[in-house]
């Protein structure tokens, strides 16, 4: 089964801000569009993945990833993560109404094809089903097979909110880069331990992260 992998994307300026400990204000923005970029690099290179689409507002975070491959769509609902992933979904589903859906965060900067792939072979399985991030509270991928509604559910609890609107969630080994999300500072050494992408790579080493070979 081939996927379109929908990822959301707030504006730059306000991304990444409990990441406050870690990267000043003025490299926020940088970081949070790195991660995004290994993100959707990520994605574009998963066998299991027909294209991506990203849904922003932010100019300059449409343009680079356009760059990259992906297709823009314009955050027009403007009304939060839940509603631009509603949104998203019924654009791609337009041009593909027979298609699977997945909807994948943007801060997956350790994000390897091959488990993505295998999320998504385990997704084809069920009508929706979700992956839980790797704090065991939140969801990293949101998945829906032909003819079924995404029903985006992202926010405070949302493994549990997932869950209880009937998602399968996927219980799955050895697909670490799937399930890390970056939030915190310490979310963003556990990606780097892991292995991230080259854009992430650069752009934290600007940043003084203890615990990080010199410093």
């Amino acid at each position: 089964m081939q996927w379109t992998v929908v990822v959301p994307l707030k504006p730059l300026a306000r991304a990444k801000t409990r990441l406050s400990d870690t990267a000043a204000d003025g490299l926020r923005p940088g970081l949070a569009l790195a991660f995004a970029q290994d993100t959707v690099a990520a994605a574009l290179d998963c066998a299991a993945v027909r294209d991506v689409a990203v849904v922003t507002d932010d100019p300059l975070a449409g343009r680079e990833l356009a760059t990259l491959g992906a297709r823009i769509v314009p955050d027009e609902p403007a009304g939060g993560l839940n509603a631009a992933l509603a949104h998203a979904a019924a654009d791609v589903r337009r041009l593909r109404p027979g298609g699977a859906l997945a909807a994948l965060n943007a801060d997956l900067p350790a994000l390897r094809p091959m488990e993505l792939a295998r999320v998504l072979d385990a997704a084809a399985e069920f009508p929706r089903s979700f992956l839980p991030d790797a704090a065991g509270i939140g969801t990293t991928l949101l998945a829906a097979t032909p003819g079924r509604e995404l029903l985006p559910a992202f926010g405070t609890d949302s493994r549990v909110r997932h869950r209880d609107s009937g998602a399968v969630e996927l219980a799955l080994d050895a697909v670490d880069s799937v399930r890390q999300d970056v939030d915190t500072g310490d979310d963003l050494r556990a990606a780097l331990a892991l292995g991230v992408g080259p854009r992430t790579a650069e752009a934290a080493a600007r940043l003084l992260i203890p615990g990080q070979p010199g410093c």
